[in-house]
């Protein structure tokens, strides 16, 4: 794992032992700050209790709260990149891999895991429009979204799971449009039951 020092993290540290803590594991804290909070209503006491670290490590390490919301949101990329891709070698089809990547939504999108929220459509919703370096990364990760999603659709036209007829770019936005929504109303915290309903519909697109 990742260690992140004081005399790493800041040229001007004070004298005396650096404080040494594991840079990953106080960015998923604060990825659990920023998915309960959001982005502005998140202070940086907020932070500093949630992360666990002293306000003099959080400003040495970070510099300000944006910067703790970009290294959090490159994180929570990463580990749910990962998690999709797990999610997805279970399955042998292009068909079974698009249902299977809709069924990991399910489970991000009820009870619990729902109120927690997604930190890319938090950015998406609280952020693109006003900072627009945090514009290109959520586009970036809607971009790789849709070409994941073609990428099955292909998979399953080749191999006889999905017919030849599916309007690709259509069917890849829409399928999109239905992902990012299961996060934001699993902010509400639906029954399972009724987010796998979701999937039925969407694998009925495919049909």
């Amino acid at each position: 794992m990742k260690k992140l020092t004081q005399h790493q993290s800041s040229e001007n540290r004070a004298p005396g032992r650096p404080r040494e803590f594991d840079i990953d594991t106080v960015l998923d804290r604060a990825i659990d700050v920023f998915r309960q909070r959001g982005y502005h209503a998140t202070s940086i006491n907020d932070l500093v209790e949630g992360m666990g670290l002293t306000r003099g490590s959080v400003y040495k390490a970070f510099t300000d709260k944006r910067s703790i919301f970009f290294a959090a949101y490159e994180r929570y990329a990463a580990t749910r990149a990962l998690a999709t891709q797990q999610a997805l070698g279970r399955a042998d089809s292009g068909r079974a891999k698009i249902r299977a990547l809709f069924e990991s939504y399910v489970l991000l999108s009820s009870d619990e895991n729902g109120i927690k929220g997604c930190l890319v459509v938090a950015a998406a919703t609280e952020l693109s429009v006003v900072d627009s370096e945090m514009a290109e990364r959520i586009t970036g990760a809607f971009d790789r979204n849709r070409q994941l999603l073609k990428s099955l659709i292909r998979d399953g036209k080749r191999d006889g799971s999905l017919s030849e007829q599916i309007d690709e770019p259509t069917t890849i936005e829409a399928l999109l449009c239905l992902l990012q929504g299961m996060r934001i109303v699993g902010k509400t915290a639906p029954d399972t039951d009724v987010m796998s309903g979701v999937v039925n519909v969407a694998m009925k697109m495919l049909d």
